[in-house]
């Protein structure tokens, strides 16, 4: 395992990109190719019962349908992710750590319009990126910071809530970090 696996990378104030900006993504690899890393404080403007229904599924749970589709980065923004507590394993699930699962087959979604999925979910459309070395450089130049990943900031905590909440499990008082990092 990478030391970035499993970290939430945590956008600087300072971030110019806005696929980015305040944002808080979960790395769920990262190796010397590279690095993928699902967002999970950008909802998109897209329902859970439009995706389903672009599928073919139905999603009967009103509550379900309602819950947003998040912008998962800015890669392949058709490719679907959905991250989930570690109750259910699915054709594709892989462990981004003890207690979140990432899975990109159908299967999942049949559960969850079935109304039998896993109690906690997030649905993602795109990644963010990162090629050999990119994401390396980019943290020398104080673009992220990174703390462990835990469910309840993926799962719990609200998303407009979750940037400070994640900057909070540093120690670190949001109000106090400058856009850019300093030079020695």
């Amino acid at each position: 395992m990478s030391y970035l696996e499993r970290q939430f990378l945590i956008a600087m104030p300072g971030m110019e990109d806005p696929n980015f900006s305040r944002g808080v993504t979960l790395l769920c690899q990262h190796n010397e190719e590279g690095a993928l890393g699902i967002t999970v404080n950008r909802p998109s403007d897209f329902t859970l019962r439009e995706l389903m229904k672009q599928i073919g599924l139905e999603c009967s749970d009103e509550r379900l349908g309602d819950l947003p589709v998040f912008d998962g980065g800015p890669v392949h923004r058709e490719r679907g992710f959905v991250l989930h507590g570690p109750d259910r394993r699915y054709e594709s699930s892989m462990p981004v750590g003890p207690d979140i699962m990432i899975t990109t087959s159908r299967d999942v979604l049949e559960d969850i319009a079935a109304g039998s999925g896993p109690e906690r979910f997030l649905v993602a459309l795109g990644y963010a990126g990162w090629g050999a070395g990119q994401l390396e450089d980019e943290m020398r130049d104080s673009a992220w910071l990174n703390v462990m990943a835990d469910s309840e900031l993926v799962f719990e905590i609200p998303v407009e809530q979750r940037w400070a909440g994640a900057v909070a499990r540093l120690g670190i008082d949001v109000g106090r970090l400058q856009p850019s990092g300093g030079h020695a």
